[in-house]
């Protein structure tokens, strides 16, 4: 298992983020599906924790076919998606993600997280022990390198200032001066066990969840104006209205691009020599005499060999 613990600070409150996050959320999603692949939203509904309180609870499937390494795209069918159940009371959230994941059934991921008003100073902030130094990751939504593909110059944020609460633009050691300021907190397990594939698989998922909460995070604070003042049943009408959106967009990609092309399929072979092993495999065997008294004419069998495909 590979854990590790990101810290990202933004010149927000917790408060505020309560309806930013929301807002980023829904459009993110949005923003990222195309061409079939994205977040389809199954379930998005209230619901009650006896620890935490009122929260909201979701479902989503996460298409990503293409955006899997070529080593693993092997081993999944063309159209592939992972479930992810998210329990959001916040300012605590957990995410329990690429849990039902049936070609990749050893793969667990949880995400923990909690939001302070702080700048990520917090030793201990889930309450179960600090966090190994070395696993503990801060990410800096100014001058962190995020894909070129996610770059805009509209969320940058060494140019961005918000009209509405005239904050910004952003400088080297903000982290240390700006005000407000808060922290997400995001505890992340990855497991991954099996032989040859553990280390590559965990680390290319951690890669990945770190550049999907820079750019998330960055696009929050960019676009303060856009959701900041809204009210708590606004931010739930719009997430709603671009859940459906986002639903519909995918399922017409699906449609328009056609049946899925299938896998081609492949052969493989396996030497059998030994009369326990043919019939282990359903295979009857017959008695070869000794060649010392056979006729040179006798014809002597090679090892025999079989070819099977996958189903």
């Amino acid at each position: 298992m590979l854990l590790k613990e990101y810290r990202i600070c933004m010149p927000l409150t917790v408060e505020e983020y309560k309806i930013g996050q929301l807002y980023m959320i829904s459009k993110h999603s949005l923003e990222q599906s195309s061409g079939g692949e994205g977040v389809e939203v199954v379930r998005n509904e209230p619901d009650t924790h006896p620890q935490y309180g009122q929260g909201q609870v979701t479902e989503k499937r996460i298409y990503l076919s293409s955006k899997l390494p070529s080593w693993m795209r092997k081993f999944v069918p063309m159209i592939f998606y992972v479930t992810e159940k998210a329990w959001n009371f916040y300012p605590y959230t957990v995410t329990g993600e690429l849990h039902h994941c049936s070609f990749l059934p050893k793969l667990q991921v949880k995400i923990e997280t909690r939001f302070e008003n702080d700048n990520g100073s917090n030793e201990n902030v889930f309450g179960d022990g600090p966090t190994p130094r070395d696993s503990v990751c801060f990410l800096d939504i100014l001058s962190d390198p995020i894909p070129d593909k996610h770059y805009k110059k509209t969320e940058d944020l060494s140019s961005w200032v918000s009209k509405k609460t005239g904050r910004g633009p952003l400088v080297d050691g903000w982290r240390n001066s700006a005000r407000p300021i808060m922290c997400s907190y995001k505890k992340v397990q990855c497991s991954f066990e099996v032989y040859g594939f553990q280390s590559r698989t965990e680390e290319f998922i951690h890669r990945n969840i770190r550049d999907i909460l820079l750019v998330g995070h960055r696009q929050a604070v960019a676009w303060t104006d856009e959701w900041h003042g809204m009210s708590l049943e606004e931010v739930r009408e719009f997430e709603r209205k671009l859940q459906q959106e986002t639903n519909s967009k995918l399922k017409c990609d699906r449609t328009d691009s056609g049946p899925a092309p299938l896998r081609p399929s492949f052969s493989r072979s396996l030497s059998v020599t030994d009369e326990s092993s043919l019939k282990k495999m359903g295979l009857k065997t017959v008695s070869i005499p000794d060649c010392s008294s056979c006729p040179s004419s006798y014809p002597v069998k090679s090892p025999m060999r079989l070819n099977s495909t996958p189903e």
